[in-house]
């Protein structure tokens, strides 16, 4: 942001406005020899605009221009730079997110779950600030997407970027927790979440879920499951990333909340059902102001001069000014 030091020197430009006025529209300022053109027995003329005549409002613009430039120099222009400076470390929140084939079931409308579910991981990453935010992605395998960051365009690009079963096919949702917690584990931040988000139950993976939970609660780290979906039949469409195949059928939703609920439970969490794009949003919410914290900010504030530039600007316009009549015009006086 630009501002002004001396603002008083401000006032110096009102003065402009009865000089340019007194130098070019006075009619008795001088220096014009006025004719009566009725007193003409010949044609009557109007005087063609010539370039001369342009060249000439150049000179006299920029000679003006030069002169406000110098009076704004003097009010001593500045240009101001706010930081802001955490004084206290944000909260590590590690997404976990289920990118099995169940996931494109179509009761999560307007698309299916697992666009709603990034939609919703990006709208919450949109309330913090301070805070490293993380992502792993499941099926089959399970793989870190983004280490705890606090560069959210980039996590937002990552989340962006997931599609389903790039991973293969099951739900390793042990293996999924288990990644999650050890890129957690180096943190110096005082408080760890896991945010694990799923619609099937655990069928592949070297790793239990209930062991995956029960590390990441000797490690402090509070998990937040939340079961995606509701029991019955579902329309499912979607394509494998390998081949581009297009896969559509009838799925048959349901999984294991009982396991859900002990894994949130070990850790000192918190079990949620997301039966609809609504209640996944609600959830979110939830979990938003259970893990906020007080924030301690100092704003740096450094300001760097600006009126060199605008010396040097308001002395090229005269210079040019000058140029323009005594060399390009020859101008006498």
């Amino acid at each position: 942001m630009w501002t002004v030091e001396d603002p008083v020197y401000l006032l110096l430009l009102l003065v402009l406005i009865p000089g340019i006025y007194f130098s070019h529209f006075y009619r008795g300022r001088g220096g014009v020899f006025i004719f009566p053109l009725g007193l003409w027995e010949g044609d009557n003329f109007k005087p063609k605009k010539h370039f001369w005549q342009v060249i000439l409002f150049l000179s006299t613009f920029l000679f003006w221009v030069g002169t406000a430039l110098m009076i704004v120099a003097l009010a001593g222009p500045v240009k101001v730079e706010k930081e802001k400076i955490y004084l206290s470390r944000g909260i590590d929140i590690m997404f976990v997110l289920d990118e099995s084939p169940s996931m494109a079931a179509g009761d999560f409308p307007p698309i299916n779950r697992f666009e709603t579910a990034k939609t919703l991981i990006l709208e919450f990453m949109r309330g913090r600030e301070n805070d490293a935010l993380g992502l792993v992605s499941f099926s089959g395998e399970a793989a870190l997407r983004v280490p705890p960051t606090l560069d959210y365009r980039a996590f937002a690009a990552e989340v962006e970027a997931l599609r389903i079963m790039t991973l293969g096919e099951g739900t390793s949702v042990g293996l999924g927790l288990a990644i999650a917690a050890l890129h957690e584990q180096g943190s110096s931040a005082d408080e760890k979440v896991i945010i694990l988000m799923t619609d099937g139950e655990n069928n592949s993976g070297e790793i239990a879920p209930l062991s995956a939970a029960r590390i990441a609660a000797d490690m402090g780290i509070r998990i937040y499951a939340i079961g995606i979906g509701s029991e019955g039949r579902f329309p499912l469409e979607y394509q494998d990333p390998d081949t581009g195949k297009i896969y559509r059928g009838i799925y048959e939703s349901g999984f294991n909340e009982e396991l859900l609920e002990e894994i949130a439970l070990l850790s000192s969490g918190k079990y949620f059902s997301a039966v609809s794009p609504g209640a996944m949003e609600q959830i979110f919410r939830t979990i938003d102001s259970l893990e906020s914290r007080e924030t301690r900010v100092k704003i740096k504030v450094s300001t760097t001069p600006g009126y060199r530039i605008v010396i040097f600007a308001g002395f090229l316009s005269i210079l040019l000014s000058f140029i323009i009549r005594k060399i390009i015009l020859r101008e006498v006086f």
